[in-house]
């Protein structure tokens, strides 16, 4: 996984800031499967989690994923970080102001999102992209089956009319290098150390 790292002059009044996208880690485990009947040993691998399972004769294989912040994984078994192709993104003001809540839908097979996504803001006020600061929260670890969601919280100073005006967003989850654009209707506050006010939660934290 890279780290963006970006110095820019935003918000007009305010120049020099650095993008700190802390990246999360996955743990995977491995389980093992003992049969009482024979000598074979069988041997398979569920992300997220261990278990160990007895495989009867005319049964199918069982596995576990462990879910430690939300998303049951529905019961398939995990293909490691979520992709940004295999994510559907959205996004919807919270309930205080100065909050954007975004959504990650997993569109794809079971996955883990842990750690803190890189967001980017962009703004033809400002003379190049603002890059939100990691806040001091903990990143759980999420496991998302197929068709479950996710979130994280964005907190920017809003202003009024004379707010700088922020068009769209770049959101880069963890363990990933591509972005995706998403249009938003924001106002940031023209102030000394305002930029230093935009900060992003880690993923599955906050309302979810």
């Amino acid at each position: 996984m890279r780290t963006k790292n970006l110095t820019l002059a935003a918000l007009v009044l305010t120049a020099g800031l650095s993008l700190t996208a802390c990246q999360g880690n996955e743990d995977s485990a491995t389980s093992t499967s003992e049969s009482a009947s024979s000598s074979a040993e069988l041997s398979g691998t569920s992300g997220g989690g261990s278990a160990s399972d007895e495989k009867a004769s005319t049964g199918g294989d069982e596995s576990t994923t462990t879910q430690s912040a939300e998303g049951s994984g529905n019961g398939q078994i995990n293909t490691g970080p979520c992709q940004t192709a295999n994510l559907a993104f959205g996004t919807a003001h919270g309930m205080g102001e100065g909050d954007l809540l975004v959504s990650l839908k997993n569109t794809g097979d079971a996955c883990t999102l842990k750690g803190f996504p890189g967001v980017d803001l962009r703004s033809e006020d400002a003379s190049g992209p603002l890059s939100a600061k990691r806040s001091e929260l903990d990143a759980p670890v999420v496991n998302l089956g197929n068709g479950e969601t996710t979130r994280f919280t964005l907190h920017y100073p809003s202003a009024e009319g004379s707010g700088a005006y922020v068009s769209a967003i770049e959101v880069t989850p963890p363990d990933e290098t591509h972005s995706k654009s998403l249009p938003v209707s924001l106002r940031l506050q023209i102030a000394e150390g305002a930029d230093q006010k935009v900060t992003v939660d880690p993923v599955g934290t906050g309302k979810q």
